[in-house]
């Protein structure tokens, strides 16, 4: 399975962007990491095959929403009020199991990143 992630780009606080991920391959659970310049990796969101069960990091519940087009192989990434520290680059990843990975073990295949600034 191969990720394709876009939509990144430079944002005023408040502001919203929605990432794109195209799966070339039929992948079960996706999910959304980002990791800030000089921390580690951590999970944003993540969602399973059916789109129904969902999981969110607490410092994005309530502004992110993830979801899934099935069709077109492709999950979402919606972000709005976005502040400054969600400034970080954005990863896609897939796994093979149909439920909702929480953790970067829980994932196999993992996209390219794209950057998302969040800066006045």
């Amino acid at each position: 399975v191969q990720l394709q992630a876009s939509g990144g780009g430079l944002v005023q606080p408040g502001g919203s962007l929605r990432l794109s991920c195209a799966a070339s391959g039929r992948s079960y659970g996706m999910g959304w990491f980002r990791q800030a310049p000089g921390k580690e990796r951590e999970i944003v969101a993540g969602i399973g095959w059916s789109g129904i069960n969902t999981y969110y990091a607490d410092s994005v519940k309530g502004r992110f929403s993830i979801s899934r087009d099935n069709a077109k192989n492709t999950v979402y990434l919606q972000m709005n009020s976005l502040k400054p520290e969600d400034t970080a680059v954005y990863y896609c990843a897939a796994r093979a199991g149909s439920w909702v990975g929480v953790k970067e073990d829980d994932y196999t295949y993992w996209g390219q990143g794209t950057l998302v600034t969040v800066s006045s």
